[in-house]
């Protein structure tokens, strides 16, 4: 095969078997559901083109994701539905299977002569390639297109901070800050799209699934799918960017891009992003930010989960943290409430109210309220490992983008991964301390809640919002 559009870095194989005589190279999308700006796609596009094969796509549909929830399932159908149509519009045939993703690869692979697969990086997303890796009887390859710095190229280790990684991205950003180049199949495998789930009624598929249905879909705030999130893009780059740096810590300002949860399920590539900011009528502070929280504090989001085993419990702090965090596990709480109170919104603090009540209505809140949010959980549980767990099960349950390598290494922070130690206080330790004062102090907090309240009120009553 000719030299690939793709950089190497990108590409690993990840068993030791040969490419073989098939009826088609099969890609397993995964994590990047969407068909352009997808390194992986057009890798397996070249392939095919050289072994003279189509290319089929195959997505395997699960009922019991971790963690997941009808809300989750509806943005991310949502996103599939137009994937598989826009890969028809490229000759591409796709198909949406139910079972394990990794059983609906292999038994798709059968008939392989090759397998491409996307990266994921969460302790199930990694354990599935393997198990395909193993099994599979033809070489599996994965292209890594989710970040805009390959995981290793960045680093080989866990990161200390944003500090530690920064200059090593930053250093690898001309090389990997490229669009893959778009190519053409020239065998069609349209046909073979038929094979999977009925994708055009998603209510009614959504209803054959057995879901967690107790979150509600948020569609009319938030609808999946890649089309949806360069239009989202293309409207904050146009209006909104401008303040980002400025309205970071604002959260009753609505200068946010909401991208998260299309980076969340691979609708969108952060480098398609990340080439619109530099390009952007904004100042340079503006596109700076953003960049800084698109691709250093992301990919050290990224960095965490995949080399620290247990991201996703207490014991993954650090062990500064974890100590002082014990040493004042038993001082006295001024107010106390069980999960079931804090997802009610019931509590004495009106700024945390809003802040929970905007997660349970729209699957998103203003990053600077996350911290807030998270930060009271500890100082209102009965313990630091309590507060850990309710933190991140409630967060992995209402957010769209729950479940993510963002959404871990955040809920670890606000216990003090990527942080340093601060002045020792009760409950928090010398984890780092967060008070409805300082809301007071340095934004409009007040007017974040109208905004909420105003928000609510127009979803009850039924009324189109655009957010």
């Amino acid at each position: 095969m000719k030299s690939t559009p793709i950089q190497p870095s990108r590409i690993q194989v990840l068993n030791d078997k040969a490419i073989k005589p098939g009826a088609y190279v099969l890609y397993w999308m995964q994590q990047s559901q969407r068909a352009e700006d997808n390194h992986a796609l057009e890798y397996a596009i070249e392939l095919a083109n050289h072994l003279k094969l189509p290319l089929f796509v195959i997505f395997g549909l699960m009922d019991n994701y971790p963690e997941a929830n009808l809300r989750h399932y509806t943005f991310m159908l949502e996103g599939l539905r137009e994937t598989r149509t826009a890969l028809a519009r490229r000759g591409i045939g796709m198909a949406v299977r139910k079972g394990n993703p990794p059983d609906v690869a292999l038994k798709a692979a059968g008939k392989a002569a090759c397998v491409i697969c996307d990266r994921g990086y969460l302790r199930h997303q990694r354990q599935w390639r393997q198990k395909l890796a193993r099994r599979a009887a033809c070489r599996v390859v994965q292209v890594e297109s989710d970040v805009v710095v390959p995981l290793a190229v960045a680093s080989a280790k866990a990161e200390y901070a944003a500090r530690t990684i920064r200059p090593k991205i930053q250093r690898q950003l001309k090389a990997h800050l490229l669009k893959p180049v778009s190519l053409e199949p020239q065998k069609s495998s349209e046909k073979m799209s038929r094979e999977g789930l009925e994708l055009d009624n998603l209510p009614q598929l959504l209803a054959s699934l057995s879901l967690d249905d107790s979150v509600a879909p948020v569609s009319h705030l938030y609808r999946g799918g890649s089309s949806e999130g360069r239009k989202r893009f293309r409207r904050f780059v146009r209006e909104r960017l401008v303040n980002y740096d400025k309205h970071s810590n604002q959260p009753q300002t609505d200068d946010v891009s909401h991208m998260s949860m299309y980076l969340h399920f691979g609708q969108i590539s952060p480098i398609y992003l990340a080439l619109a900011v530099q390009k952007a009528d904004a100042p340079a502070d503006a596109r700076e930010g953003y960049l800084e929280e698109l691709i250093v504090r992301r990919e050290l989001a990224i960095n965490f989960v995949y080399y620290t085993t247990d991201y996703d419990a207490f014991s993954c702090l650090p062990g500064w943290a974890r100590l002082t965090l014990s040493e004042h596990a038993d001082d006295a709480r001024p107010h106390l409430y069980t999960r079931r109170q804090l997802e009610a919104a019931q509590t004495h603090d009106p700024y945390w109210n809003a802040a929970m009540r905007e997660m349970k209505y729209t699957g998103f809140m203003h990053n600077y309220m996350r911290m807030y949010w998270g930060k009271k959980i500890l100082e209102w549980s009965k313990s630091p490992e309590l507060a850990f767990r309710t933190t991140l099960a409630i967060n992995n349950k209402y957010f769209i983008d729950g479940r993510d390598p963002n959404s871990y290494t955040g809920v670890a922070w606000i216990y003090g991964v990527h942080d340093r130690a601060w002045k020792e206080r009760e409950i928090f330790g010398k984890t780092r301390y967060m008070a409805a004062t300082g809301l007071e102090r340095k934004c409009d907090i007040q007017g974040y809640v109208k905004k909420v309240d105003r928000l609510i009120q127009l979803l009850d009553k039924g009324d189109k919002i655009v957010v």
